[in-house]
């Protein structure tokens, strides 16, 4: 895993250990034959490929139901 791309996911995630969270579960759904959102090389390991796809904005934070329902 490369720090510069946990530096840039943490500056879209702030909360590490939401970042943990959504890395982790996206990293988990990846190894289970989930197609990568992005171009990839083969160099890339999953959590590297979680980390930039967060960065890029492919994978995002969604607002839980207790959220919507105090707008």
């Amino acid at each position: 895993m490369k720090n510069s791309l946990i530096v840039q996911a943490s500056e879209i995630i702030e909360d590490p250990q939401i970042l943990i969270n959504m890395v982790s579960r996206r990293v988990a759904q990846l190894n289970q034959g989930r197609a990568p959102l992005i171009d990839t090389v083969p160099s890339m390991g999953a959590a590297d490929i979680a980390l930039t796809e967060i960065i890029e904005g492919k994978v995002v934070l969604a607002a839980s139901n207790d959220d919507a329902d105090s707008e």
